[in-house]
């Protein structure tokens, strides 16, 4: 049953859901492999947080265009970036790690979505075969953000 912008905006999920067009959608989390993934990425881009002057948020919403909010597994900003309860304006880096019941559809939209916003720098990961569709070193364009993605899975090992 959709229900109203304002009321997605004024409920708690536990965990936190997508709004898309009416609808609630539950993310596909919770499990080991995806949650060990999320956590060591995000302690890697925060061990570098001033380095690269950015700031690393899990599951934040952000707004990706009118009644269309989606809950980045993370997403780092620019440090300078202001600091909104949901973002409205893009992030620098949405990271998705995918989990054993995303589906290719699903997160080619979530893709769009961010990329419609703006989101220079979109990567998923995948935690069953180690790989990233970004390629085996995460980059961020315009920026000296490199991570290694062997060296994010050796330190999870």
């Amino acid at each position: 049953m959709p229900i109203s912008e304002q009321q997605y905006l004024s409920t708690t999920y536990r965990p936190d859901c997508d709004y898309v067009d009416g609808e609630v959608r539950e993310r596909n989390l919770g499990e080991y492999e995806h949650s060990n993934l999320q956590t060591g990425l995000a302690v890697w881009l925060g061990n570098h947080e001033r380095d690269w002057n950015i700031r690393v948020l899990i599951a934040q919403r952000i707004r990706v265009a009118p009644c269309r909010y989606r809950v980045a597994d993370i997403c780092v900003l620019d440090r300078n970036q202001p600091i909104e309860p949901v973002f409205t304006q893009p992030p620098l880096i949405c990271i998705e790690v995918l989990s054993k019941d995303d589906n290719l559809r699903e997160m080619q939209e979530r893709v769009t979505d961010y990329s419609n916003l703006g989101v220079p720098n979109v990567w998923i990961v995948d935690p069953q075969s180690r790989r990233a569709y970004a390629g085996s070193v995460l980059e961020a364009q315009g920026t000296s953000i490199r991570i290694p993605l062997d060296g994010v899975f050796a330190e999870l090992d």
